[in-house]
């Protein structure tokens, strides 16, 4: 490895440090804790390492220098091997003298063997972030390596409050009972409904474009090459039809039926490797029916896009689709912070579109309920779910509606999504 290269990229990403101007998100980190950042392209991971960079600068007077950068991605590097990752602190060490460094090492996955690397450096000592966006970096193998010494923490796209903090949209106390401030919300809302939260996007004209270059990145560069895919077009249409299946439970049989329908060659074992491969890259993410039997759980899931834009990228007039993805998005991001499940739909004998057991309770996802059918249909599944499992809290999500429906011993609330995000966050 050229350690000119190296020296040349860690003064770039120094300078990049002191130049990046960032929207702030609220997402802390402890000062002595060592974190793998992991999550979908383009979500802000690399961003965080920058963040906090700028904020030891401002908080506690460190330097720049003090920081030891690394994109993995760059091409310069793309080829380094483990065996060559001391290099790396060598170069520090003669730029800057004999002094520890912080460590930030983006999309460190392309390295294999990383782990072992990185453990060396917390065993020394190091304060030490990584980035990666396959979910492979929390494999078995890897945690044992790391063994403790690291926090691992998902990152998302924008949330919804962070989209409103972006674009400078201020909630004070009161603003729930502001007619003003709930009618820009709600304006906002229906462009992240539709566009999602990448915040590369957010003053694009064709957002669209950028997302579909994303997908076409993940596909291709994360997916198909890393597993040494042949049948692209087979991966093509299932993702293709996740999306318009998205809403439904759906078996690996019936996606395996679809894509034949096409006229395609798929065993039911390449399907099932292609929708692990769509969660390892973060592209997607399941859910399983609280009252199913294990093996059901694993063949029968209900399947979301990590983003509502790269959702939308397969739509048209998906509202509804785009409506309850959200839902499970917002629900995830809540109560994912474990290992084991916490989030499920039910689907025995009612139909209800997200169940979360630890807090009793029960969401549904409808667009409008302006229709009889519709609104006796959310309520008539949460009045029976609640004779089942007894909630502490039903809630109706929508477009624009809002009400509170008292029947049967349990009180329905009828929320407009933006709404009940923004609560929920401030509760969280």
């Amino acid at each position: 490895m050229d350690k000119q290269i190296v020296k040349r990229i860690i003064l770039e990403r120094q300078q990049e440090v002191r130049e990046r101007v960032l929207v702030v998100r609220p997402i802390p980190f402890e000062d002595k804790m060592n974190y793998v950042l992991v999550g979908i392209r383009r979500a802000g991971k690399s961003c965080l390492m920058v963040q906090d960079m700028q904020q030891r600068i401002n908080n506690m007077s460190m330097k720049v220098e003090d920081f030891l950068y690394i994109n993995f991605e760059d091409e310069r590097i793309r080829y380094m091997q483990a065996s060559e990752l001391g290099v790396i602190l060598d170069c520090y060490a003669e730029m800057f003298g004999d002094k520890k460094p912080f460590i930030y090492l983006d999309e460190v996955q392309v390295i294999d063997g990383w782990e072992q690397f990185v453990r060396r450096l917390a065993d020394q000592q190091y304060r030490v972030m990584v980035t990666g966006s396959n979910a492979k970096m929390l494999s078995s193998e890897v945690a044992t390596t790391l063994g403790g010494r690291f926090i691992i923490r998902e990152v998302w796209p924008f949330s919804f409050s962070e989209y409103l903090l972006y674009h400078q949209t201020e909630l004070h106390n009161n603003w729930m009972f502001d007619p003003n401030i709930l009618r820009n919300i709600a304006r906002q809302m229906d462009s992240y409904l539709a566009d999602g939260g990448f915040a590369e996007t957010f003053n694009l004209i064709d957002k669209r474009e950028w997302v579909n270059s994303l997908y076409q990145k993940i596909l291709m560069g994360d997916i198909v090459a890393r597993n040494n895919i042949r049948n692209i077009r087979s991966i093509r249409l299932l993702a293709k039809k996740l999306a318009e299946c998205v809403t439904q439970p759906v078996s690996l049989t019936r996606l395996q039926n679809i894509v034949r329908s096409t006229g395609e060659k798929v065993s039911l074992t390449s399907v099932k490797d292609y929708l692990q491969y769509f969660e390892d890259s973060y592209m997607t993410f399941a859910l399983t029916n609280f009252v199913s039997p294990f093996t059901e759980q694993e063949t029968i899931k209900k399947r979301y896009f990590s983003d509502n834009g790269l959702l939308n990228n397969f739509l048209f007039n998906g509202e509804e689709k785009l409506l309850e993805n959200l839902c499970a998005i917002h629900l995830l991001r809540r109560y994912s912070n474990t290992d084991e499940p916490r989030v499920f739909y039910y689907n025995h004998n009612v139909e209800v579109d997200f169940y979360i057991p630890e807090a009793d309770m029960a969401v549904q996802a409808s667009i409008n309920i302006n229709d009889s059918l519709t609104i006796e249909r959310e309520i008539k599944a949460l009045v029976a779910l609640h004779g089942i499992r007894p909630l502490k809290k039903a809630v109706i999500v929508t477009r624009d509606q809002e009400n509170t429906i008292q029947t049967h011993g349990i009180n329905i609330e009828v929320m407009p999504v933006y709404k009940w995000i923004l609560l929920s966050d401030s509760q969280h």
